[in-house]
């Protein structure tokens, strides 16, 4: 056992060869989700980080972002909104664009999901390229609410995103990093 548990949670995320293409190592959070202990240390990480900060709600982005923010949420005694893929949500709704690699995507909110002046939480599982958060950060902001930090599990140093983020103004926050493509 690791006596670190950010070391911990680190050492149970799968690294998988070639995916979704050649020369990509994909991080996997599966694993660490799958174990109880793992995603309790992983989830304590958090609780523990947050417990004492004023926040009204958790924004978790769009897949792996919801299941880390909504038992962060919980366990904050706090509201849970989704900060969802483009044509997701049934209500009204308001969206940011970003770039991609090859184009362009966009993340949307419903209009009534943050009220203006709400401490807002915004978390997912990786910063990659940091264009999904940017882009939710500036949707909520949009929104009026006032977004304390970012958050993630995983920092990908190497492809810019967490400079990206930071140079926003917005604090980050990330349990740990893998500092190449290496396994």
């Amino acid at each position: 056992m690791h006596t670190d548990p950010a070391d911990y949670v680190r050492s149970t995320i799968r690294s998988v060869p070639d995916w979704p293409k050649p020369g990509i190592i994909f991080r996997d959070i599966t694993p660490v989700l799958q174990d109880p202990r793992s995603f309790r240390v992983l989830v304590d990480l958090f609780v523990y980080r947050y417990m004492r900060h004023r926040l009204d709600l958790v924004a978790g982005i769009d897949a792996r972002g919801f299941i880390l923010g909504s038992v962060l949420a919980y366990e904050l005694n706090l509201g849970f909104v989704p900060v969802r893929k483009k044509g997701k949500l049934p209500f009204r709704t308001v969206a940011e664009e970003y770039t991609l690699e090859y184009g362009n995507a966009s993340v949307e909110m419903h209009t009534d999901s943050v009220r203006p002046g709400q401490r807002v939480l915004l978390i997912d599982d990786l910063i990659a390229t940091g264009g999904t958060m940017v882009a939710a950060s500036k949707l909520l902001q949009r929104l009026g609410a006032n977004v304390i930090e970012a958050a993630a599990i995983i920092d990908l140093p190497y492809l810019g995103g967490s400079e990206a983020l930071k140079a926003t103004g917005l604090p980050l926050y990330t349990v740990c990093s893998f500092d190449s493509e290496a396994p």
